[in-house]
């Protein structure tokens, strides 16, 4: 039978990070360790106000639902029917590391899949003032991709600001849903003149029916309104891309059924994170593979990370190493 334990743990960033929703100083993780025959295996998630989950709620899932599978032939199978979120996707991760571990077989093998290679990340500048972000931009102008944080009053001036920054580097945005159709068409010329790849989410995931009834100038990315496979026949029309994180999948075996389903669809992929540590993009770089975004760039927001971290030279994202995950 599989132990089950879990806990809460705090990572310090290294400087304050801003969205549209808040500011944060430190990464609230829960970390979910699976036991069995000697053997364990590790998984975290984030859990996220903004779709109802606290630490404590969370905790008492992963609880509840390490209860419903402990016997089961198959826990990652049985895993699979309860609800998809941040509490499944520790627990998930959790369980296929510990396969891993007790198999002595790579999950990638175990899952056969071609092995990883080293993928590039975007970098994250979050929601500060111009000169700021102006700044901050100047600072990691040499990196490839730089994601800008948006959602309000001001994201014009925020926009010239780093391309002023950061004049080679490419650009995606993410408006965290604190754009309207009004202001994302006011906004919509200077995101192509400034060269901006691509938009995240724009428009409250609510109120997202919205585009497909306007010009979508540059590629729009579904994040909010993209959770699992299930998710992928409302986008059609709306979105020519998703992000997928697998806090929001419910684990790694959601998010590959969700890449692969997305690609038969048409969309372009992405895969994103929360503001987690090594340990949380281990399993997401396994889903990264040939995706047309990455965005894993938890581990270079933190003033301190897990043992064995992932190894980053600039934005490049090594394999992670098996005494971390997998």
């Amino acid at each position: 039978m599989i132990g089950v334990s879990v806990k809460v743990e705090r990572f310090r960033l290294r400087e304050v990070f801003t969205i549209s929703r808040g500011s944060r100083t430190e990464a609230e993780v829960v970390t979910v360790t699976a036991t069995n025959g000697g053997h364990q295996g590790r998984g975290e998630c984030v859990p996220y106000k903004r779709y109802g989950e606290t630490p404590d709620s969370v905790c008492a899932q992963i609880t509840e639902m390490a209860k419903a599978i402990g016997e089961a032939a198959d826990p990652i199978t049985a895993l699979q029917q309860h609800p998809a979120g941040a509490a499944r996707n520790a627990l998930d991760c959790a369980l296929w590391d510990l396969k891993a571990k007790s198999s002595g077989r790579p999950v990638w093998s175990l899952l056969d899949l071609p092995e990883p290679v080293t993928v590039t990340t975007a970098f994250t500048l979050s929601l500060e003032d111009p000169d700021v972000m102006r700044e901050k931009a100047a600072r990691e102008a040499a990196r490839p991709l730089l994601k800008i944080k948006l959602g309000g009053k001001g994201d014009l001036a925020r926009l010239e600001a780093v391309r002023a920054g950061a004049p080679d580097a490419a650009i995606i945005v993410d408006a965290n849903e604190g754009w309207s159709v009004e202001s994302y068409a006011e906004i919509a010329p200077t995101l192509i003149r400034l060269g901006v790849k691509m938009v995240e989410q724009p428009l409250p995931a609510g109120e997202d029916a919205a585009l497909a009834g306007i010009e979508r100038p540059l590629p729009v990315c579904a994040d909010e309104s993209c959770h699992t496979s299930a998710s992928l026949t409302d986008l059609l029309g709306k979105y020519d891309m998703v992000n997928i994180k697998l806090d929001k999948t419910g684990g790694l075996t959601e998010a590959l059924k969700l890449r692969d389903e997305a690609r038969k669809l048409g969309f372009q992929v992405m895969t994103g994170c929360m503001v987690g540590t090594s340990l949380a993009m281990a399993p997401a770089h396994l889903v990264a593979q040939g995706c047309e975004i990455i965005d894993l760039d938890g581990p270079l927001l933190l003033g301190e990370d897990r043992n064995a971290p992932i190894r980053f030279e600039g934005s490049a994202m090594a394999s992670p190493a098996s005494a971390l995950w997998g």
